[in-house]
């Protein structure tokens, strides 16, 4: 069940961004899937941006649900966001090895046209991954999570917004983060080579998928703060077409979320509309 369909200005000059709220995970990740089926379909050659991580992963299993109900993604291409440095390709951390995993085999997905960036510092080859990008038609749609502390990719804090493809240190914070795929903390890589910010801006739409009560804060700051290279996912407030779909508890830190969860509820009560109700004109209704 929907929660919450609301739209957050920014600024006058932007629109801002699009905020979708589930009761629960699995159907935040369903309503991604349909996203996902209607970007593709609006923007015909061009590419998925893939990204990985837990909240992703359901993501891609929805979608594996469509390909089974007739979806056909054999002809789609696909772009990886990151991939670490110093991990051979057959490690099973590696990006490489977590997009053959959970993506290109769920989807039926041709491995010749799933890209992952090359894991060198060598600028050429870098700059070479992102007119790949542009040659092949283009990002329909971006797929992203969020940090713990704001990065997109691995765009760290700090990160200019006008960044391409880069070699970047990981944060300690990401590290600990990640090192639940790994044996030990020492395991995780230090570095990695992730599409930057101003990469991630040139996709046709953007899809931030965010679940979990540890992503909270990073989503509020994301959507409510000013924008910041403090917090690279407030970069996103510049793109015009941005949707962040989110669980009640990645949702939980947002100002204006308890108020808004409060008023829903009395609403529907007063007006005894069904608690299941979410009609354009009733969301529009309960909207703040």
């Amino acid at each position: 069940m929907i929660l919450r369909d609301s739209h957050h200005p920014t600024a006058p000059a932007l629109r801002g961004p699009t905020v979708r709220v589930f009761d629960s995970a699995e159907a935040a990740a369903e309503y991604a899937a349909d996203l996902v089926l209607e970007a593709l379909a609006a923007a015909p050659g061009a590419g998925l941006g893939l990204a990985t991580g837990s909240s992703p992963q359901r993501l891609y299993g929805a979608l594996a649900r469509r390909r089974a109900a007739g979806a056909d993604f054999s002809s789609l291409s696909g772009f990886a966001l990151d991939e670490y440095l110093g991990l051979p390709a057959e490690h099973p951390e590696s990006y490489r090895s977590v997009i053959e995993r959970d993506v290109i085999a769920p989807l039926g997905m041709d491995p010749d046209r799933v890209h992952v960036p090359p894991a060198t510092d060598d600028p050429a080859v870098l700059a070479a991954f992102d007119a790949r990008i542009g040659a092949s038609g283009g990002i329909a749609v971006q797929i992203l999570g969020i940090g713990g502390n704001g990065h997109i990719g691995f765009n760290e804090p700090g990160t200019p917004f006008s960044t391409r493809t880069h070699l970047t240190a990981l944060s300690d914070s990401t590290r600990r983060a990640n090192a639940r795929f790994f044996d030990s903390l020492s395991d995780v890589p230090t570095h990695s080579v992730t599409q930057g910010i101003g990469t991630i801006l040139e996709s046709r739409r953007i899809l931030l998928l965010a679940t979990g009560a540890e992503k909270a804060e990073a989503v509020a700051t994301a959507i409510e703060s000013g924008i910041t290279i403090d917090c690279p996912a407030t970069a996103l407030q510049l793109h015009e077409n941005v949707t962040f779909v989110l669980d009640s508890a990645a949702a939980g830190a947002s100002r204006c979320w308890p108020v808004c969860t409060a008023f829903i509820h009395i609403f529907r009560s007063t007006l005894a509309l069904d608690a299941r109700d979410t009609s354009p004109l009733t969301l529009a209704t309960l909207a703040l």
